[in-house]
Formats: C-alpha cells, structure tokens, sequence
C-alpha cells in the first residue's frame, strides 16, 4: 500500500477517538527500517488503549498486516508496529517524558500547538 494512504488511514483512526496532538513524523532519511513515525496522545489508559485498538481495526480492514502490539496491559503507552509506519499512542506525562519528537525531528506536542496559533 502507498505510504501517504497508510498514513491517512492511521490518522483518521487517531482522529475517530479523539486523539489529541498527533503528529506524523516523517522519518525515510533517518532510518531504513519504517518511513513514519506517528506520535498521538489520549487522556487516560482507557482512551489509550481504544485509540491504539481503532488503528489495528481500520488496519486489518485495509488488509494492512499487523507487525507487532506492544504496552496495551498498562495503556500509558501503547506501540503498533504496522511496518513502513510505527505509532506510538501515549498519555500526556509519559509523551513528554520521553519527547519522541526531538529524537526523531519533530516538532512536539507544545511546537505544534504554538506554530497552529501562530498560523491562524
């Protein structure tokens, strides 16, 4: 499958349960093993968890293989391994704690939000 379909796919699953500040990190320079990184936040375990399970199910509806789930016990972090794209679904604390973003040269939760008010 395209790249830029898997990615949609993987926002809008996001974007159905309400995940907060997702951020598509395009990493195909820095790595030869997946070419998107994306970061999203939800507001509780439970959120968490559902957000992750919403991007397996619309996954396994566009035939896309699930490579590997990993974190949905505790749902502070949940990882699904999708092959070209790899998301991390994160509570707020534990997002910014680890700060995925600068490794990989995103822009982060706060940048985001600080260049959209600045763009509006």
């Amino acid at each position: 499958m395209n790249i830029t379909k898997l990615q949609k796919i993987v926002v809008a699953a996001l974007e159905d349960i309400k995940g907060r500040d997702i951020e598509v990190i395009n990493t195909s320079k820095l790595t030869p093993l997946f070419e998107r990184i994306v970061v999203a936040c939800g507001e509780s375990n439970r959120q968490v968890k559902a957000l992750a399970r919403n991007v397996q199910d619309k996954a396994r509806e566009a035939d896309i293989p699930i490579i590997s789930t990993e974190g949905e016990e505790s749902g502070e972090w949940v990882l699904v391994d999708l092959g070209d794209i790899v998301v991390h679904v994160m509570q707020p604390a534990i997002r910014s704690y680890y700060n995925l973003e600068e490794l990989w040269g995103g822009k982060g939760p706060e940048r985001v939000r600080k260049a959209i008010a600045a763009d509006a």
